[in-house]
């Protein structure tokens, strides 16, 4: 009985490569996110130490200026980290409409590659059934 064959493996073994790498990708995509998110958590939380910190008995009034400034850059620093993260989150749904096509595309090919690997057992078992029935027939043809 011979083995069964996909003829498409090579194309397979392809698709299974790109999604791969599609999901690679997309990790890669959502760890940068994540950064940037966790930039933006320790910068909410610093603005709020030097918030705190700015009208403290001990500050002098230039001190308080500065801590003034200081807030500033800290809230022009967010806005540059939101825009990022904007950007982030756009580069990750696009990342996870690839790895989705690629999925997809790989899963069709497993499909079809299921499908056939049934019809072949389905004919290779009706050959052995007509091959055992054959020599059944001729023992009983020889008996007689």
């Amino acid at each position: 009985m011979k083995r069964f064959s996909f003829n498409l493996e090579k194309f397979l073994a392809l698709r299974k490569f790109e999604e791969q790498e599609a999901k690679t990708e997309l990790g890669r995509a959502i760890g940068a996110l994540s950064e940037i998110e966790q930039r933006l958590r320790s910068l909410a939380e610093e603005r709020s130490r030097a918030a705190a910190s700015q009208f403290a008995p001990e500050n002098s009034a230039a001190m308080i200026q500065q801590y003034m400034f200081y807030l500033l850059r800290l809230d022009s620093a967010r806005e540059q980290l939101c825009k990022e993260a904007a950007l982030a989150e756009m580069k990750v749904e696009e990342a996870r409409e690839l790895f989705r096509t690629a999925y997809q595309n790989r899963e069709a090919l497993d499909r079809l590659k299921a499908k056939r690997e049934k019809e072949y057992k389905k004919e290779m078992l009706a050959e052995d059934t007509s091959l055992t029935d054959e020599i059944a027939g001729s023992r009983a043809a020889r008996n007689r």
